[in-house]
This record gives C-alpha cells, structure tokens and sequence, in this order.
C-alpha cells in the first residue's frame, strides 16, 4: 500500500479569515484523499482533531513541527506567515505555497478568492518549484561564534538605542570598505529586495539575479550608498568597540541577537535554499505591478508598436 500524500498547514490564527479559509482548505484537501498536517495548537484554535476512524487530519508537537514526509507547505497569511513557515521547516526541502491574506504579500502565490483553484492545483500538483537564496548569519564576540541562523529576506543590524547612532565598520570579501556612523545596516538578498530593503532606499533585484545586498540605514559618511555584490561575497559588520550602547540584529523580523561593543556579524550566501511553489508563469515585472499598483497607463508594448507601424 502506497504512503498517502501530505501537506503541512500553517495558518495565521489570529485572523478569522485566515481561519476560515484554513478550514475550508483542510476539508477539501481530506476529501480529496490527502493527509493534512497541523500544528497542535493551530489545530485547536480552527477546532480540528485527528481520530483513529479517519486519519486525515495529523497533529504534531509545536515544538517539533516538520515538513520531511510531506509534498508541500500550504500558509496561509500573509509575508510574515511566510516567513514563520521558513523557519519553522529551515533544511526540510519541502516548497512553500502562500495564499495571501496580507497587505502586500510578495511572497505568497495565491490569494484568498481563487481558494478552489488552489486547492485543485493542490491536489492535482499543478505547481512548480522555485528555489530562492537565502543567507547564513554567524555573530561573533571576539573570536568566538556566539549564534547561527539563516534569513530569507534580511538580516538586518540596528541600534538598539532610539538616541544613540551605532559606529560600524563594514566590509565585503575580508577588505574593510567604509565606517558609518548610521541607525544601521541591512544585508538582504533578491528576495528580500522587495521588504526591509526598499524601505531603506535599496534597489529591487529581480529574484532570479544571484547576488547579495547591503544598504545603510541614516548614515553619517561621505560613501553611504546602497551596494550589490557578488553572490560568492562575504559581507561583514562590526560593531567598533567604542560604541556607546548596544546594537541588535535581526533576522527576517522574527529573531533576535542582541550585539554588545566589538561584535562582529558575517553574512554569506545560504548553503539551504528557501523552496517556493509557483502556480503561476507570471513576470516578476507584473508582479511588482500588481503589488505596489503602479501605474502603466499608455503603455503599448513592442507588438502594439511593431503592428502599427506595420499598418502606417
């Protein structure tokens, strides 16, 4: 007998809506013949259960939630649901597909009114998979590595202090490049060009372009621009000993290092890739389009043109 198909769930409990498309999503896909798996306390805020009758329904420990046996991570929310999803199944391999219940939602494939054409391409695996670079953090103090993680978008070091700037040296490929005085710096990756990253007046890269980001945040110095470097780069900040209180880093929003005078952070190029489902061909040109509703207003395009001037 066959092992039956399955998918992990994680939904945004803390909206209704998402709730309710998670339990119209979790019927569905066990009609369908696929096991669903839940978190144990998701399961109990959208009230499903498992039973012995009809295992389709699989509850596992928060603390030890996987998606290894499972053919795809389904999260519903929105960019910040996305983000728990990679974390939580880091070095998994299994592909992620959103359904965007969020504001801007880059991440997500799908969004919450085209549900029953989600879950048939669900069930008939009508996807395909898109992997995305990531980065691996180490932290320092002194010589000794103090912590590890890995970020999708952005690993991002701080002030920890509204009224005190952090002095940070910064440097690409082990050669020092410039000392800021600044709020701080961010080190994104093509994916993440779209988040922290604009926000901090870096460009966007197309997710398909390999390369790693820096942006300094308010800085104080002559050479304060945004930088693009090679995805084989090593960028590094470090935190001058001098400094007068305390920075802190921060990895996709979620989690948290604190950074005490001399700490010296390295960002790499991420030896596990973050998975995504695709349901769609679409460019990312039309995607940024449709997700900051920018305007195109006259555009005709190269056949438009070409047609016309064949007519003329």
């Amino acid at each position: 007998m066959s092992e039956p198909r399955r998918v992990l769930l994680l939904t945004h409990t803390g909206r209704e809506d998402a709730c309710e498309v998670a339990r119209e999503m979790c019927k569905a896909l066990t009609d369908h013949g696929l096991v669903v798996r839940l978190m144990e306390s998701e399961a109990i805020v959208l009230g499903l259960s498992a039973s012995a009758e009809a295992p389709v329904v699989e509850i596992v420990d928060n603390d030890t939630v996987h998606a290894r046996g499972c053919e795809l991570v389904v999260v519903i929310g929105g960019d910040g649901t996305i983000l728990r999803a990679a974390e939580l199944t880091h070095g998994d391999g299994t592909p992620l597909l959103g359904v965007n219940l969020g504001h801007v939602g880059f991440l997500a494939e799908a969004e919450s009114d085209a549900v029953e054409d989600t879950i048939r391409a669900i069930v008939d695996r009508a996807w395909t998979p898109e992997d995305r670079l990531t980065v691996d953090v180490s932290i320092y103090q002194g010589k000794e590595l103090v912590a590890s993680t890995f970020a999708l978008n952005e690993a991002s070091v701080e002030k920890a202090a509204r009224e005190r700037m952090l002095e940070l040296v910064v440097e690409i490929d082990g050669r020092p490049l410039s000392r800021w005085s600044c709020d701080g710096v961010v080190c994104a990756t093509p994916t993440g060009s779209t988040a922290y990253n604009f926000s901090a007046g870096g460009p966007v890269v197309w997710p398909g372009v390999e390369a790693l980001l820096m942006v300094p945040l308010s800085a104080h110095a002559l050479f304060a621009r945004p930088l693009v470097v090679a995805p084989t780069s090593t960028l590094a900040v470090e935190v001058l000993a001098g400094t007068e209180g305390m920075g802190v880093l921060w990895c996709d929003g979620r989690r948290t290092f604190d950074l005490p005078p001399g700490a010296r952070i390295e960002v790499r190029r991420g030896k596990e890739p973050v998975r995504l489902a695709r349901l769609h061909e679409a460019p990312f040109t039309d995607r940024l389009v449709a997700k900051f509703g920018l305007s195109v207003e006259g555009w005709r395009g190269a056949s438009e043109r070409r047609r016309r001037a064949g007519g003329a």
